[in-house]
C-alpha cells in the first residue's frame, strides 16, 4: 500500500483505531490462535484500523520472530478489510530491521517509537525517523513520548519526509500540539495526520478536537468494543449528552484504576479482555498482573459502562 491511500482510509474512520493485546498462552509463548481470535473480532466489532504489536501489545517483549509471526497473523485476521500497522522501534538499526519485517509480514504501514533509552537531539531524532522511513515503502506515523518529543520545525521536516504521514502524541501538551499544527500548516501544507495517543485517549479527545485531532487509539475497544464504538459515534454526531455521560461515568472512572499501577494501560487492559472471555494470558515482565481487588473493579466498570448505554445508570 502507498503512503497516500493508508492515510485515505485513515483520514475519516468509521470507528476507533484497535490496538490489540498480544496473545500468550500457558507456557508464555505467542499464542497465534487466540491473537488471531482478538484481531478478528476486533475488525468485525468495527475497528477502523489495527495496530498490531504496538505499545498494548507488548512491542518490547517480542522476540524478533514473535513479532513477525504477530503481524503476519494480524494481517490475514483483518483479511484485508482495514489497514493494519506494525510497531517498529528500539535504536535506528533495529528499527529499519523492524520496519522491513514488518513490511515482508505484509503490514500496509508502521507507527514508529520512542527510540530505545537515549535522550537525542531534534537533529538525532529527525534522522532516525528519516532512515525508518527511507527503509521500506511503508507509509510511517513517528509517535511522540518519553524521549521523543519534537519542536514545531522539526515536525514540520517530518511532514517534508517522504513516506511520513502523521505524529501520534502520547505526550498530552496541547500547547505544544497546537504550535505544532500551526507550524506544518503554514510550512508544509497538505494531508499531515495528527493521533491522539494518550493512554485512554477517549478522556483528552474534546480538547484534541478542538486542535483538529479526530483519530485516536482506543485500549477500550479491546476489551469493551460497544462502548468504546458508542463514545466514538457521539463524539461524529454531536452527541454531546452521550459523551458527557461515559466520560463522567465509565472513563473517568477507569482512568482512575488505571492509575493504581504502574504498567497498567497495558495489563488492566489485557485483564479486561480475559474478562470478556478470550483467554490472551498474562502480560510478560517486567510489566506485572493488576491485583484481584483491580480486576473485580474493572468488572463493576465494565458492567456500569454497558449500562449507561442502556440508560440503566
Amino acid at each position: 500500500m502507498t503512503p497516500a491511500p493508508l492515510a485515505a482510509r485513515l483520514r475519516d474512520p468509521s470507528g476507533p483505531l484497535f490496538f490489540p493485546v498480544t496473545a500468550y498462552g500457558p507456557d508464555g509463548s505467542v499464542d497465534l490462535d487466540v491473537y488471531r481470535a482478538h484481531v478478528r473480532e476486533g475488525v468485525a466489532a468495527g475497528a477502523a484500523a489495527v495496530f498490531a504489536c504496538c505499545g498494548t501489545g507488548e512491542f518490547h517483549a517480542l522476540l524478533p520472530e514473535e513479532f513477525e509471526a504477530c503481524v503476519r497473523a494480524a494481517v490475514e485476521a483483518a483479511e484485508g478489510r482495514v489497514p493494519v500497522v506494525a510497531g517498529t522501534g528500539y535504536g535506528t538499526a533495529l528499527a529499519v530491521r523492524y520496519a522491513r519485517t514488518a513490511e515482508e509480514a505484509g503490514a500496509d504501514g508502521l507507527l514508529a517509537m520512542p527510540p530505545y533509552l537515549v535522550l537525542a537531539g531534534q537533529e538525532g531524532l529527525l534522522r532516525h525517523y528519516r532512515e525508518i522511513a527511507a527503509a521500506t515503502a511503508l507509509p510511517v506515523i513517528v509517535y511522540q513520548r518519553d524521549n521523543a518529543v519534537f519542536t514545531p520545525p522539526t515536525v514540520v521536516e517530518l511532514a517534508r519526509t517522504e513516506g511520513v504521514i502523521g505524529l501520534k502524541d502520547g505526550l498530552g501538551d496541547l500547547d505544544l500540539m497546537q504550535r505544532v499544527v500551526s507550524a506544518v500548516r503554514t510550512a508544509a501544507p497538505g494531508d499531515f495526520l495528527y493521533f491522539n495517543g494518550m493512554p485512554t485517549a477517549e478522556q483528552t479527545q474534546l480538547a484534541y478536537r478542538a486542535l483538529g485531532v479526530t483519530l485516536y487509539s482506543s485500549a477500550v475497544f479491546c476489551f469493551a468494543p460497544e462502548i468504546a464504538l458508542a463514545f466514538h459515534r457521539a463524539l461524529r454526531s454531536g452527541d454531546e449528552a452521550t459523551v458527557r455521560r461515559l466520560l463522567d461515568g465509565f472513563y473517568g472512572p477507569f482512568v482512575e484504576l488505571r492509575a493504581q499501577g504502574r504498567g497498567y494501560a497495558v495489563s488492566l487492559v489485557k485483564a479486561g479482555v480475559r474478562l470478556r472471555g478470550l483467554d490472551v494470558g498474562e502480560v510478560r515482565p517486567p510489566l506485572h498482573e493488576p491485583g484481584e481487588d483491580h480486576v473485580k473493579r474493572l468488572a463493576r466498570l465494565i458492567e456500569r459502562g454497558h449500562a449507561l448505554l442502556e440508560g440503566e445508570a
